[in-house]
Formats: structure tokens, C-alpha cells, sequence
């Protein structure tokens, strides 16, 4: 199984909004009314960009979420199993990767704000990601949702496009 560059990282990958949802659904909406206190994206140091391959982790005073996606439709959501002391190798790839904090400026505006609410969002669209489910998270000051961006992750900072079903957890 591939690590993602974590040594011992496992990740259960998952298809469609229920699964995700018994799976996951109870803990990621136990984390309303938590703080944003550190979001951390795999960093590509040669290119200076996000390398969006690897994990998103965003910890809400202490309870880590991690979250990845592969191919069209499958997501894996972890909880405290990344340390980002460790470093990362990329299955010998070449790749010089860090975590990083601090970017992008949407997300990093987000952070010290208490979650308001967790969304489920499963892309109705009609093309081969139909059936995909990310992740929203609002916040007072905006929102950031994690998608599958075809075998990789995306990030959004604005309201889900229309062709979502959105389904709010905890409410």
C-alpha cells in the first residue's frame, strides 16, 4: 500500500456520502464549535507550490483530521496518525517535500476561528467524478472545502458549486 511519503500512514479509502458518513460522519461533526489551530499542506520545495498529491491535515485544538483523495471518487479521512516532525519521502521519488503551514492566505486566514459546521458534498455532476464526496468546512469568516480534483486534492474557499448535494453532519 502506498504511505503518501508517511512512514506507516495507512489510508482506508472510501466511495460515496454514506460510507463516508458512518465511517466518519459522528467524528467530524464533534468537531464544531473547535478552533482551526493548524492547517498543514505537503509542499513541494523545488517548485514552491503545494504538492497536492499528499494529505491535508487540519487540527482543531488537538484532534488532527488528514484527509486525501485518489483517482475520481475515493477519499481517505484519518485522524492523528501523521506526525510532521517526520519527514517525507515519496517512495524514493526525488521529491524535496515539508509540511507547511501558512498557505495558502485563504486558509491560513481561516485559522484561530471556531468551526461552525462540517458539510459532506457529493458531486451530482454528470461526467466520471459523479458519486466523489469532499469535505466543507465553514467557518465564521469563510470556508474551505477539500474535493477530489481527479487523482489528486483541491481546495475551495468559496460556497460549493451548484452541481453538489450538500449534507450538513451534526445538525
Amino acid at each position: 500500500m502506498f504511505e503518501f511519503g508517511i512512514s506507516g500512514y495507512r489510508p482506508a479509502w472510501l466511495r460515496g456520502r454514506s460510507v463516508v458518513a458512518t465511517a466518519h460522519g459522528e467524528r467530524l461533526a464533534v468537531l464544531q464549535g473547535r478552533r482551526l489551530t493548524r492547517a498543514l499542506l505537503v509542499w513541494d520545495l523545488d517548485e514552491d507550490v503545494w504538492f497536492s498529491d499528499g494529505l491535508v491535515m487540519l487540527d482543531f485544538e488537538g484532534e488532527q483530521v488528514e484527509i486525501v483523495h485518489q483517482k475520481f471518487d475515493e477519499i481517505s479521512i484519518s485522524w492523528n496518525t501523521v506526525d510532521p516532525a517526520q519527514p517525507l519521502d515519496w517512495a524514493g521519488a526525488g521529491f524535496r517535500l515539508a509540511w507547511r503551514e501558512g498557505v495558502p492566505d485563504e486558509l491560513a486566514r481561516l485559522q484561530g476561528q471556531r468551526l461552525q459546521a462540517v458539510e459532506l458534498l457529493t458531486w451530482m455532476g454528470a461526467d466520471m467524478a459523479q458519486g466523489m464526496v469532499a469535505v466543507g468546512f465553514l467557518l465564521p469568516d469563510g470556508r474551505v472545502t477539500i474535493y477530489n480534483a481527479l487523482d489528486e486534492n483541491g481546495m475551495e474557499f468559496t460556497g460549493p458549486d451548484q452541481r453538489y448535494a450538500r449534507h450538513k453532519l451534526g445538525a
